[in-house]
C-alpha cells in the first residue's frame, strides 16, 4: 500500500506533467471517493483552471490551482496517479503492490481531470478507498517523516505511554509511516515493536530518528518501500537479513508486525 516514498512519487507525476494544463473536463462522478461533494461540485470549481503546484506532506497530496480552490487527493491503500497524454504515453506513481493495471488501462478510474490538449490525470483505485476532495483540512497531520527534525520527532515518540509501532503509526504524531515502512524503522533501530515509548532513553530516541531517516531516504532513493532491508524478510521461515536469527510475526500497535527474535527484544 502507499506510504510516504510511493506518495511522493506519485506528487512528482502531478509535479512533472499535469501543472500547467487547462483542466477542461472532471470526472467525479464517483460520490464515495470524491464524499462529500455531490457529482459535479469539483467539475465546477475546477473547469478552466489549472494546477500550479503540487505538495504532500505525509501520504496526503494537495495541488494548488490558479485561483480557485485546492484539489486533495489521498491513494487510499491501491491507488495510483496516472497521467496519461493522447499518443499513448504515460507515467504513473504511487502504489507498487497494485499489479491489476497495465499501461492504458484504466477502468479503475475513481477521479480525472481532462486537459485541454487531451491529456488526463486519473487516481486509478483498484480498492476505491483513495479521495479527491476540494481544500481539504490537513490541520491534524504531525510533521513529515521526511523532514522532520530532531526536536519534533523527540516530542511526538515520547510522549504518553503507546506501544512504539502505534506511535509510529499516528499521523497526528509523525506522517508518513505505513506499516511496512514502521517495520523497517524499528529493525534498523533493533526496538521491539511493542515497546512502550515511555520507556525508551535518549539513545533509543536517537537511534530511532537515525533509522526513520535512513529508511525514508533509502525508499526515496530505490523506489518505494518494498525497496528496504527487511520487507522481503516478512514472511513465514524467513531469517532476519542482518544476523539469521527467525524473524518473528505477531501483532503491535494493533498492526501486523515482524521483528527479528534476537534483536527486537521487548524489555521486562
Amino acid at each position: 500500500m502507499p506510504e510516504l516514498p510511493e506518495v511522493e512519487f506519485a506528487r512528482s507525476v502531478i509535479e512533472r506533467a499535469a501543472l500547467g494544463r487547462r483542466i477542461t473536463g472532471v470526472d467525479d462522478s464517483d460520490g464515495y471517493v470524491c464524499r462529500p461533494h455531490p457529482p459535479g461540485q469539483i467539475r465546477d470549481a475546477l473547469a478552466g483552471r489549472q494546477l500550479v503546484a503540487a505538495h504532500r506532506r505525509g501520504k496526503s497530496m494537495w495541488c494548488e490551482s490558479d485561483g480557485g480552490p485546492v484539489l486533495g487527493l489521498h491513494l487510499g491503500m491501491s491507488g495510483k496517479i496516472v497521467v496519461a497524454d493522447p499518443d499513448g504515453t504515460e507515467i504513473d506513481g504511487g502504489d507498487y503492490w497494485e499489479g491489476r493495471r497495465v499501461p492504458g488501462d484504466y477502468h479503475w478510474s475513481r477521479f480525472s481531470l481532462t486537459f485541454e490538449d487531451g491529456g488526463r490525470l486519473l487516481l486509478v483505485d483498484p480498492r476505491r478507498l483513495g479521495r479527491a476532495v476540494l481544500d481539504p483540512v490537513l490541520d491534524a497531520l504531525g510533521p513529515d517523516a521526511a523532514t522532520v527534525t530532531a526536536a519534533e520527532f523527540r516530542a511526538a515518540v515520547t510522549k504518553g505511554t503507546a506501544p512504539l509501532k502505534a506511535r509510529l503509526l499516528d499521523q497526528t504524531a509523525i506522517a508518513g509511516i505505513g506499516n511496512l515502512l514502521a517495520d523497517e524503522i524499528l529493525w534498523r533501530a533493533r526496538l521491539h515493536p511493542s515497546r512502550r515509548v515511555d520507556e525508551l532513553d535518549r539513545s533509543d530516541v536517537e537511534r530511532l530518528l537515525r533509522a526513520t531517516r535512513g529508511a525514508v531516504s533509502a525508499a526515496l532513493k530505490h523506489g518505494g518501500v518494498h525497496t528496504l532491508d527487511v520487507i522481503p524478510f516478512r514472511k513465514p521461515g524467513a531469517r532476519c537479513p542482518r544476523d539469521g536469527a527467525p524473524m518473528v510475526r505477531g501483532k503491535a500497535g494493533g498492526r501486523t508486525s515482524w521483528w527479528c527474535g534476537a534483536e527486537q527484544l521487548l524489555s521486562s
